[in-house]
């Protein structure tokens, strides 16, 4: 019994803990890492972020909308799916449900024949991007909005929605409300019921899941340290911790990874006074490295403006900030030599396990001068690291180069220019075995700043 016992308490207490993992849903997300918003309603023509619900429908009129413009920009840009406003907070559908008439079959363009959402589900899957879609649980013009029966009205707007436009990937959902209706009770566990059944695949968003958490803020910034895993007592939709969802917690609980949302422009609706806010292609750079770089994904609003196209300016944007990505990240240093190495070979499926206190270095073969750092984790066996050392060899002795706390499913590193043959990665801390499945040394491309 002793014997047993020595053996317990000496026995690292991962080998007994049960880490949270994703499910396939999850992992398929993740590995998107870029998400297009679009918003677009009557708030389009209102010049209004949010609308009152009492717009006519004879304002919604995009005259040369094309819904393949938006997915080629999208693909050009790197994203691997559009999320659209199905329906935003004043309620106006942008297809032809059958539950209201405040939609576009009230509206001028094509004669009310239309149906923006069948449109871009079949340009996303004509360009081979993933579809989503936000319903907003607040609706300023439905009279029953407010009262038991509101529930059933959403679901059924809910399941138009899933059962008539093909493979749903994402649901968007929050938890604003009326000023006037804060008793309001929104039946999310029967609204994710039905996504389960008619959309098994999709993964359902909001501050607190059930497959994607918000970040915590609409800066498209991710903690510096960000575990996908989180403790969820004390939390609710609409009303959350950030901090906690910004960061998530390494003892959590439920595995539930954090999305990053921001607008490329000021509003999340487009206005013609914000030309001049659009962010530059350096500023999405940024963000990249600080939301997929940080274990989150990129989701990136662009609005559509009143012709229903996405504005040329914003179009050239995101283009130049994949072409700066690709040439930063095409050429890894570290020699082909490691090519059957499973930190190479770009299958998150194989890795290379690290135990706590252990190093691996990395022989470049030659002095090589890099300033961008990859590394991944296998997270569909968990998240695990939680202090990183990086060195590299000066000639002489080891010196530091950098330093991380979470990795997930990538973490990006930016460091000053540095010449070396060798690199040595430390684990200091993990929860467990740290599956190390990729690792890349990168120079930035002189488009960088």
């Amino acid at each position: 019994m002793k014997k047993l016992l020595l053996i317990y308490l000496f026995t690292p207490f991962y080998l007994f803990a049960q880490t949270p993992k994703p499910s396939a849903r999850q992992l398929a997300w993740q590995q998107r890492e870029l998400t297009m918003f679009a918003h677009f309603t009557v708030n389009t023509y209102t010049d209004r972020e949010w609308g009152l619900g009492t717009e006519s429908p004879a304002i919604f009129n995009p005259s040369e909308f094309d819904a393949n413009q938006w997915a080629k920009a999208a693909k050009a840009g790197g994203f691997k799916m559009i999320l659209l406003t199905a329906k935003h907070h004043d309620g106006f559908c942008l297809w032809p449900s059958k539950y209201t008439e405040h939609s576009v079959k009230n509206s001028p363009w094509k004669a009310g024949k239309g149906d923006i959402v069948n449109e871009v589900a079949q340009a996303c899957k004509a360009h081979g991007l993933k579809f989503g879609v936000y319903l907003s649980p607040w609706d300023r013009h439905e009279a029953s909005y407010g009262t038991a029966s509101y529930n059933q009205f959403y679901k059924n707007q809910l399941t138009e929605l899933m059962s008539n436009y093909g493979e749903i990937s994402e649901v968007w959902f929050d938890g604003a409300k009326g000023e006037n209706a804060k008793d309001m009770n929104y039946d999310f566990e029967g609204y994710w019921k039905i996504i389960r059944t008619l959309q098994p695949n999709a993964v359902l968003f909001s501050d607190i899941g059930p497959d994607v958490r918000w970040v915590g803020n609409e800066k498209g910034i991710a903690g510096q340290t960000c575990w996908s895993t989180i403790n969820l007592k004390g939390l609710a939709i609409g009303n959350s911790d950030t901090k906690r969802l910004n960061e998530g917690n390494k003892d959590g609980k439920t595995f539930l990874p954090a999305e990053s949302d921001v607008s490329i422009r000021k509003g999340w609706f487009f206005h013609e006074s914000e030309n001049n806010t659009v962010k530059t292609p350096q500023q999405l750079c940024d963000l990249y490295y600080n939301s997929v770089g940080r274990n989150s994904l990129f989701l990136l609003n662009i609005p559509p403006n009143k012709k229903g196209l996405l504005a040329d300016t914003d179009v050239l944007t995101i283009k130049t900030f994949k072409q700066i990505i690709d040439e930063t990240f095409r050429n890894n240093l570290i020699p082909k030599t490691y090519e059957n190495s499973p930190l190479l070979d770009k299958n998150l499926a194989t890795d290379k396990p690290l135990k706590t206190s252990e190093s691996m270095v990395i022989d470049l073969g030659k002095n090589q001068t890099f300033d961008r750092i990859l590394l991944q984790e296998n997270i569909a066996k968990g998240q695990m690291a939680e202090n990183i050392l990086l060195e590299y060899w000066n000639g002489s002795a080891w010196k530091e180069l950098a330093r991380c706390s979470t990795i997930g499913h990538k973490r990006l590193l930016k460091t000053d220019p540095t010449t070396s043959n060798q690199i040595r990665i430390t684990i200091n801390q993990a929860l467990g075995v740290v599956n190390l499945a990729e690792i890349g040394l990168f120079k930035a491309s002189s488009k960088e700043k």
